[in-house]
């Protein structure tokens, strides 16, 4: 299967990665305990040294100031003393912290999952997501060929698209793995994805996003001159992959997506985005702010006095409903630990190793010897990161920032990186562990080969605006 082949494959790499600086270099002699124990923002002592004892190079460095880094070793002088500290800052935390982690991100999904499927459950019994289901049904069984028509897998995947769309992460994981769920019962092979289920992911995990008002956000705290000049292309590069993904799976599955039903319903949906991009980028700071706020927050709550109306209106015990959803809600989330924790902890293995930092300075490397211009480069990491972890890409992201710059190219390329889109092997592991599906087959290169044309994309995207 090829996701145990990656997550195998992950471990062997950094601990091998691990081994190699351990032997080659005195400044990693620590650098297992990092990897098991070691905690983020540790400060890991290397030797205390006198300045004559150091390279020219570096000597020459501490002459103008007092606190020096190079490759992430840094060199901290006394003003009033030749005595230099050596050390290093951990980027990532090691194992142990990890798990902990993983578990911590499942307790908090708990009251968001028992929130939100208790409200589908509510409407589910009063026929609202059989009524989505119709309403999208024309389009989606021409790409879910395999689910039946007016299943009310349809209206999931339509909640779940809706809610990605105007960015509504906390609504979005309960609404897609509703969804798997009601794939999942048409799935003959209870332990291998189905065609259904791989599409879903694929487009799901493509990150289709109207408004990234959390990467507008971090912008504006950073004191960004332009905060939401990133906007446009964000969404262009989102949409790009999500087409991607569509192509890719559609080939895989032998998909015409030449039929009138698909070409009519994404010719609108590319219209309806086109006319809000048009709209919203006429906008000023604050008023995007306010409507972004306001499609977001709004959006939930009409859902919400919809659901209970549509209960009311068919007699039917509202609460009784929400209580049943939201106790499965609760089993779904204590299900996926162990899922979360496996991928997180491969993750943190080669963040702590230092084979992100290996794969960074090689593109750099190649990418000089081209003779390209090279800036791209250093937004790269949030790229990397993106399929593995969601905070690491975002933390990669603000560190772009801090080190070029909110408005240098670097920090405007990182931060459309971060919004072309999604986690995706915490995806697979979330989405495909709360089902118990084993075989993903063909789905871990198809998100990827999509996720590699959103950065393909976005780097084009950064040049053309930014450039």
């Amino acid at each position: 299967m090829a996701l145990s082949r990656i997550w195998s494959a992950f471990i062997i790499i950094a601990i091998a990665a691990a081994t190699f600086k351990y032997f080659s270099s005195g400044n990693f002699k620590s650098i297992y305990n990092d990897m098991v124990v070691g905690k983020s923002g540790d400060t890991i002592k290397i030797q205390q040294t006198d300045v004559a004892q150091l390279p020219f190079q570096i000597k020459d460095s501490l002459a103008k100031k007092t606190d020096f880094s190079q490759n992430k070793i840094h060199y901290a002088k006394k003003d009033s003393t030749n005595a230099v500290s050596v050390y290093r800052v951990q980027e990532a935390d090691g194992v142990i912290s990890t798990s902990k982690t993983a578990v911590e991100i499942c307790g908090g999904l708990i009251g968001i999952m028992t929130l939100f499927m208790g409200f589908m459950a509510i409407a589910e019994k009063a026929g609202g997501i059989r009524f989505l289901s119709r309403l999208i049904q024309p389009f989606f069984s021409k790409l879910f060929p395999e689910v039946p028509k007016n299943h009310p897998a349809f209206g999931h995947m339509m909640l779940n698209f809706s809610a990605n769309l105007l960015g509504l992460d906390n609504a979005a994981t309960p609404f897609g793995l509703k969804a798997m769920e009601s794939l999942q019962t048409l799935n003959p092979s209870k332990d291998t994805a189905s065609n259904a289920q791989i599409m879903f992911l694929c487009l799901h995990a493509s990150g289709l996003t109207l408004i990234p008002v959390s990467i507008i956000a971090i912008r504006a705290s950073m004191k960004s001159v332009s905060p939401t000049d990133i906007f446009l292309p964000c969404m262009i590069a989102t949409f790009f992959a999500t087409m991607a993904a569509l192509l890719i799976v559609s080939f895989k599955q032998k998909i015409n997506i030449l039929q009138p039903a698909i070409l009519a319903y994404v010719g609108g949906i590319s219209a309806i985005i086109a006319a809000l991009i048009f709209f919203l980028t006429k906008l000023s700071k604050e008023d995007l702010e306010n409507v972004s706020k306001l499609m977001s927050n709004g959006l939930i709550l009409l859902i919400f006095l919809a659901i209970i109306l549509g209960g009311i209106y068919k007699k039917i015990s509202v609460f009784d409903a929400f209580i049943d959803g939201a106790k499965e809600g609760f089993f779904v989330c204590v299900k996926i630990i162990p899922y979360l924790v496996g991928i997180l902890i491969a993750i943190s293995l080669l963040r702590t190793s230092g084979v992100f930092d290996m794969i960074i300075d090689g593109m750099k490397f190649l990418a000089s010897l081209s003779g390209f211009d090279t800036r791209f480069v250093d937004a790269l990491p949030t790229a990397l990161i993106k399929p593995l972890s969601g905070s690491g890409a975002r933390g990669m992201m603000v560190d772009a920032m801090k080190t070029f710059g909110p408005d240098s190219f670097q920090g405007r390329l990182s931060a459309i990186l971060q919004g072309s889109s999604d986690t995706t092997f915490y995806v697979i592991a979330v989405y495909f562990g709360s089902v118990a599906i084993k075989n993903t087959k063909y789905t871990v290169w198809a998100m990827l080969l999509a996720d590699l044309v959103g950065v393909i994309t976005s780097i084009l995207l950064a040049y053309w605006f930014f450039g």
